[in-house]
C-alpha cells in the first residue's frame, strides 16, 4: 500500500472535517439558546424576547445551511476514499449514519422551515414546540454521528466473520450504549453550547460598546452568560469522563497526550508543561502536578497508568498473538465447509482472533504477516505510538481555553446579577475578541480525538493504512485543492452573511417592558 495515498486520504478527510466542524458547534448551541429565548417570550409575553429569538435565529439559519452543505460531502468520502473501510465495517458504521440521515436530519430540516415561516401561521405554543424540535433534531444528528465515531474508538457489539471477511453486528444495543460514544456525545454537545454562548456574549458586547440595541444585548448576554457558565463547567466534568474512559479503552492515546514515556508509580502526576522528544523517548523541561493525572485517568490513588514504552512492549506481544490468529484465519478460509475446519485452527482463532488487527500492522512492512522478522514486529509496535508532540500541545490548548471560558462566563454572570454588564468596557472588548476561541478549542478537541487513535481507523481492529481506496495521488491532490477552494468560498460567504446580519441588527426591537402591557393599554384606549 502506497503510504503517500494514505496520508493524502487522511489529509483530505481532515480538511473537510475541520471545515465542517466550524459550523457544527454553533448550530448545536444556538438551537438551544433560541429555544430558551422563545420560551421566555411565550411565558412572559414580552415581545423583546421574540425579537431576540428572531435575530439570533437568522444567524442560526445561515450557519445551519453552511453546515449541511459541508457535511453531506463527508459521508460520500467513506465510499470514495475509504472503500475497504466501508466494505469491512459497513454493516455497523452505516446504520448510525443512515438513522442520522433519515431521522435526525429530516426532523431538524422540517422544523427549521416551521421556525422561519411559521411565526404568523402558528400559535405561540405551536411555534415554540417547533423551535425545541429544531434543537432536538440538531442534537440527535450529533448523537448518531458520535455513536458511529465512538464505535471506531471502542468497537463493541460486533464480531469478525471469517467467511465474509467483514465485521458484523451481534449486539446493536451495545453499539448504541457504547460508553465512549455516550461520553463523546455529551462532551461534544457541551462544547457546542459553550461556542454559542461565547458567540452571543461577544456580539452582544459589541452592541453595548457601540450603544446599539442595548436592551436586546443585555438580555442576550444574561442568557448567554448563565447558559455558558453551566456548559463550560459541564465540559470540564465530561472531559474528565472521557479521560477516564481512555484509560480503559485507549491507553496509548492517554499516555501520548500526557507524553508519559515510562510508567510512573500510582498516582501519576500531570505534566503541565514540557517538550516531548520522540527520538529520545523523554519529555524535556517537564513541570509536573503531583497525583493529578492518576486521579483524572483512574479515579484512584493506587492504579497505575502505563507509559508509552510499556505499551509498545505490550503491542509486540499482541502482534505475535495476531500473527497466530492470522495464520488460523488462512487455514479456516481454505476449508470448503465448516466441518473441514481443523479444530486447532478454530480454537486458536477463537482465542486470539481479537488481536488479528495488530498483525495487520505488519502489512506496511511485509505482504504476509507470518513472514515478519523481529525487527519488523518491533517497528509495527512502534507504529502504535501516535504523534506525541501535537497531541500533548493541542490537549493543553483545549484545556486552557476551557478554564478561560469558565472564568469569562462566570464574570459576566456575576455582572448580570449585579446589573453591571456595561460597567467595564475592557471586559466587553475581551468578550468580543474571545469569539473565535471556542472554535479553536473545538478543533483542538477533534485533533486530540482523531490523531490520538492512530494508526487505527478502528481501534485495535483495522489499521488506517489498510482502509483506503486504490486512488491515484493526482486524483487526491486535485480533490483536496477543490475542497479547499469550495469550502473556503463557503466560509467567506457565511462570514459576509453573518457580519451583514450582525451590523444590521434585529429588524424590530420592541420596548423591553411596555410590550408586556401593550395589549392592556390598547384595550383601555378602545374603551375610551
Amino acid at each position: 500500500m502506497d503510504l503517500d495515498i494514505v496520508d493524502l486520504s487522511r489529509l483530505q478527510f481532515a480538511i473537510t472535517a475541520l471545515y465542517h466542524f466550524l459550523f457544527v458547534p454553533l448550530t448545536l448551541g444556538l438551537s438551544v439558546l433560541i429555544a430558551i429565548m422563545e420560551t421566555v417570550y411565550v411565558m412572559t409575553g414580552r415581545t423583546i424576547w421574540r425579537d431576540m429569538t428572531k435575530f439570533w435565529g437568522v444567524l442560526f439559519g445561515i450557519n445551519f445551511a453552511m453546515g449541511v452543505a459541508t457535511g453531506v460531502v463527508m459521508e460520500f468520502q467513506f465510499g470514495m476514499n475509504w472503500s475497504y473501510y466501508s466494505h469491512y465495517v459497513g454493516d455497523i458504521f452505516g446504520a448510525p449514519l443512515a438513522i442520522e440521515g433519515l431521522m435526525a436530519f429530516f426532523l431538524e430540516a422540517t422544523f427549521v422551515g416551521l421556525f422561519f415561516f411559521g411565526w404568523d401561521r402558528m400559535t405561540k405554543v405551536g411555534h415554540l414546540v417547533a423551535t425545541w424540535l429544531v434543537a432536538l433534531g440538531s442534537n440527535f444528528s450529533a448523537l448518531w454521528i458520535l455513536i458511529a465515531n465512538g464505535w471506531m474508538q471502542n468497537p463493541v457489539g460486533a464480531v469478525f466473520n471469517p467467511q465474509t471477511m467483514r465485521m458484523e453486528v451481534n449486539d446493536f444495543f451495545a453499539v448504541l450504549m457504547n460508553p465512549v460514544a455516550q461520553a463523546k456525545f455529551v462532551h461534544t454537545v457541551s462544547a457546542g453550547y459553550v461556542t454559542a454562548a461565547i458567540f452571543v456574549l461577544g456580539i452582544s458586547a459589541w452592541y453595548l460598546l457601540k450603544g446599539r440595541h442595548v436592551h436586546l444585548a443585555k438580555r442576550s448576554m444574561t442568557v448567554a452568560a448563565s447558559f455558558g457558565l453551566a456548559a463550560s463547567l459541564s465540559v470540564v466534568v465530561l472531559g474528565d469522563e472521557s479521560g477516564y474512559l481512555s484509560s480503559e479503552h485507549q491507553k496509548m492515546k492517554l499516555a501520548s497526550i500526557e507524553a508519559m514515556w515510562d510508567t510512573e508509580p500510582a498516582p501519576a502526576s500531570f505534566t503541565a508543561f514540557g517538550i516531548p522528544d520522540r527520538e529520545a523517548r523523554e519529555t524535556h523541561y517537564a513541570v509536573h502536578i503531583p497525583w493529578a493525572m492518576g486521579l483524572i485517568g483512574t479515579r484512584s490513588l493506587t492504579t497505575e497508568i502505563p507509559g508509552i514504552n510499556e505499551l509498545v512492549k505490550n503491542a509486540e506481544g499482541l502482534i505475535r498473538n495476531g500473527i497466530e490468529a492470522y495464520d488460523a484465519l488462512q487455514t479456516i478460509r481454505l476449508a470448503k465447509t465448516d466441518a473441514e475446519v481443523p479444530p486447532a485452527a478454530r480454537a486458536v482463532f477463537e482465542d486470539k482472533g481479537a488481536t488479528m488487527g495488530y498483525a495487520l500492522l505488519l502489512m506496511r512492512y511485509v505482504d504476509d504477516p507470518r513472514k515478519a522478522t523481529d525487527a519488523q514486529i518491533h517497528a509495527a509496535a512502534m507504529d502504535t505510538v501516535p504523534p506525541v508532540g501535537p497531541l500533548f500541545w493541542t490537549f493543553r490548548i483545549m484545556v486552557g481555553l476551557g478554564f478561560f471560558f469558565i472564568l469569562l462566563t462566570g464574570t459576566f454572570f456575576w455582572l448580570s446579577v449585579r446589573h453591571k454588564l456595561d460597567a467595564y468596557p475592557w471586559l466587553l472588548k475581551l468578550a468580543v475578541f474571545a469569539i473565535p476561541l471556542p472554535w479553536i478549542a473545538a478543533e483542538c478537541g477533534w485533533i486530540v480525538a482523531e490523531l490520538g487513535r492512530q494508526p487505527w481507523i478502528i481501534e485495535g481492529v483495522l489499521p488506517t493504512a489498510m482502509a483506503v481506496s486504490n486512488l491515484g495521488a493526482s486524483t487526491l491532490l486535485l480533490t483536496i485543492a477543490g475542497f479547499i477552494l469550495i469550502y473556503t468560498v463557503l466560509f467567506i460567504i457565511e462570514m459576509k452573511l453573518m457580519l451583514k446580519a450582525i451590523r444590521k441588527g434585529p429588524e424590530h426591537e420592541s420596548p423591553p417592558h411596555l410590550s408586556f402591557y401593550a395589549p392592556m393599554i390598547e384595550k383601555l384606549a378602545r374603551a375610551r
